[in-house]
């Protein structure tokens, strides 16, 4: 099997998982270019000896060796790149969130599709071992109908250790606060799984724990895709963070899934339980986490690209987490 060419567009502190993914999948892939904005040597640090560093996407756009790109680059530059990979033909994995706004993340997703190319986007939790059973379980109807669920994201971000950073926590650079930027891998995995019909009341707010422009706290009442009722929690300023937790009641058993272990306590008596992630994304240290799951998400995306399918996270799936985020904070205005 040929290898896929990749570039990876952004060598920053987000590139981590994609560099541990490639190096895990090299017997898929070839890391042949990587682009920096500036700092030429520490990216060639990073990358594997054989990798080309370059500060100009051209190059990238130009090498017909380059079948896919991962753009690991601040939300606020998602589409102009991504468009920009698209239209010279490559197929593209682009990190979360789609772009800064809803508008924005539309009109990438359009154009993704009008190219016929391959367009994925990295969340991930949808790949960790435990959310992958719960699908197999709701799916077959061993669970019961569903009754109601709630979705916790009890996270801690500090000011002088993360949100001092330049940019973070800004409209300009991240378009969104908890939502967007932190708790929308949870809010993803918990839509794909239940579905979120309706966004019945919200409340979105920056605590005074925090100097930054973006919300770091939000609670919503939903109807899930069924009709049955739900609750959302997600905040940064909740010291000293504990691992996102996601509790659905269903007719025969209570699930919870929190960080990445699942248990599902039967009525019977019965219990199952799937070991996962014991770190969440709480706290400063971003990516300090297992790459598993983003492994699992790269190797799903070659597989799109080989058989010529969607990606199981594609951009029209992104797109309705991101307008579920755009609902729940309208919904608190």
């Amino acid at each position: 099997m040929k290898k896929v060419g990749i570039a990876l567009i952004g060598v920053g502190p987000g590139s981590q998982p994609h560099l541990a993914s490639l190096r895990e999948l090299h017997d898929r892939v070839n890391l042949r270019w990587a682009v920096t904005k500036s700092d030429v040597e520490r990216a060639r640090a990073a990358v594997p000896t054989h990798t080309l560093v370059t500060t100009l996407l051209n190059d990238v756009l130009q090498d017909p060796e380059v079948d896919a790109v991962i753009v690991a680059t601040p939300a606020c530059t998602h589409m102009d790149i991504a468009k920009q990979t698209l239209a010279a033909g490559k197929h593209t994995l682009v990190e979360k969130p789609l772009d800064v706004s809803l508008s924005k993340a539309e009109e990438l997703v359009k154009f993704a599709d009008s190219t016929g190319l391959r367009f994925g986007v990295v969340l991930q939790h949808r790949f960790r071992p435990g959310a992958v059973r719960l699908k197999q379980l709701i799916e077959s109807g061993a669970l019961g109908e569903l009754q109601a669920g709630v979705l916790q994201v009890p996270w801690w971000r500090s000011q002088s250790g993360y949100y001092d950073q330049p940019g973070r926590g800004s409209v300009a650079r991240d378009g969104g606060g908890v939502l967007l930027t932190q708790a929308i891998h949870a809010l993803d995995l918990f839509r794909s799984l239940v579905g979120v019909r309706e966004v019945v009341a919200s409340r979105v707010r920056t605590t005074d724990i925090h100097r930054i422009e973006t919300e770091d706290f939000a609670a919503a009442i939903l109807t899930l895709g069924n009709g049955a009722p739900g609750v959302l929690m997600a905040t940064t300023a909740m010291y000293p963070g504990r691992a996102e937790s996601l509790e659905l009641v269903y007719a025969h058993a209570t699930v919870s899934l929190v960080g990445g272990t699942l248990r599902v306590m039967f009525h019977d008596g019965k219990v199952e339980v799937v070991e996962g992630e014991a770190k969440s994304g709480s706290g400063d240290s971003i990516m300090d986490f297992s790459p598993a799951a983003h492994i699992e998400l790269l190797r799903d995306f070659l597989d799109a690209i080989s058989l010529g399918r969607s990606p199981t996270v594609s951009g029209s799936e992104a797109l309705e987490t991101h307008r579920l985020i755009k609902k729940i904070v309208a919904e608190s205005r």
